[in-house]
């Protein structure tokens, strides 16, 4: 079976237990950020375990669940964790599922991660909107043969981040008294984390904040022609930027910390997408 038939063959099997809700905005939380699909209304809750053909996340924070649900008047399916190539999935595998919420019938999606802070005025517990990324993890997520039912061979990345949505989001920050960065994130292949010389290559290169995931997601929905709005937690000081040895338990606890913010931020937007 084909990759278009197997993203298919599983949003089918979504379409069929989501009780008649079909979303019209796909989120996808990282690390630490899940319970926020936990406070949807008319919930359903699907294990990834369940569906075919869909990746399961062996990482601590990533509870593994798609949840639909209601979000205000958004009608809203979000993934709780995501999978990563560094835990053996094929770029194929890693980015099924985002490709499964565009072919759903999404109209934007939202990515968001947990990042270490590059930037010397970001702070543990800032959000930060990503404004443009760059991809350092050595494989992009649309090699090999191209299926012209998902998108074109060669797409255009110039606003791989919707100028638009960006704008809706620093409006919902302001509305809601939410704290919110500007920046641009960058992707390493992981699962260690990066030197210290590695942090100052990065800051040179222009990059405000890194983390393992989410490039080969808006690369695949940039495909699918949906458009994307990313938004980065930044739960740790990068290597040689703080002083602290880097932990996932202090990524998660950081990540927690946040959840009252980030809910106020997101709960926002997403109201406001959906009217929009």
């Amino acid at each position: 079976m084909g990759l278009y038939e197997q993203i298919q063959e599983t949003a089918q099997a979504i379409r069929q237990r989501a009780g008649g809700l079909a979303p019209t905005l796909g989120i996808i939380l990282g690390s630490g950020l899940g319970p926020f699909a936990d406070g949807f209304a008319r919930q359903v809750v699907i294990p990834y375990a369940e569906l075919p053909h869909f990746p399961h996340s062996s990482v601590p924070g990533h509870a593994g669940r798609l949840v639909l649900g209601q979000v205000g008047a958004a009608t809203v399916v979000a993934m709780q964790g995501r999978v990563h190539a560094y835990e053996g999935y094929s770029p194929s595998q890693v980015t099924l599922p985002a490709r499964v919420l565009c072919a759903l019938g999404i109209e934007a999606l939202v990515v968001t991660n947990a990042a270490g802070g590059i930037h010397p005025q970001f702070s543990p517990g800032d959000l930060m909107v990503i404004t443009d990324h760059i991809n350092l993890s050595g494989w992009n997520a649309l090699a090999g043969p191209n299926d012209d039912r998902l998108g074109t061979r060669f797409p255009d990345m110039s606003q791989a981040y919707s100028p638009g949505l960006r704008a809706r989001l620093l409006e919902s920050a302001q509305r809601r008294e939410v704290p919110l960065r500007q920046g641009v994130y960058a992707m390493v292949a992981g699962p260690s984390y990066e030197t210290p010389a590695e942090i100052r290559m990065l800051r040179t290169l222009g990059a405000d904040a890194v983390g393992m995931s989410t490039v080969p997601e808006v690369v695949v929905a940039r495909h699918m022609g949906v458009p994307v709005v990313g938004i980065s937690c930044i739960t740790n000081l990068a290597a040689g930027v703080g002083t602290e040895p880097l932990s996932h338990d202090e990524v998660a606890e950081t990540a927690q910390r946040t959840a009252g913010i980030f809910s106020r931020l997101l709960t926002d937007f997403l109201s406001g997408a959906a009217r929009n």
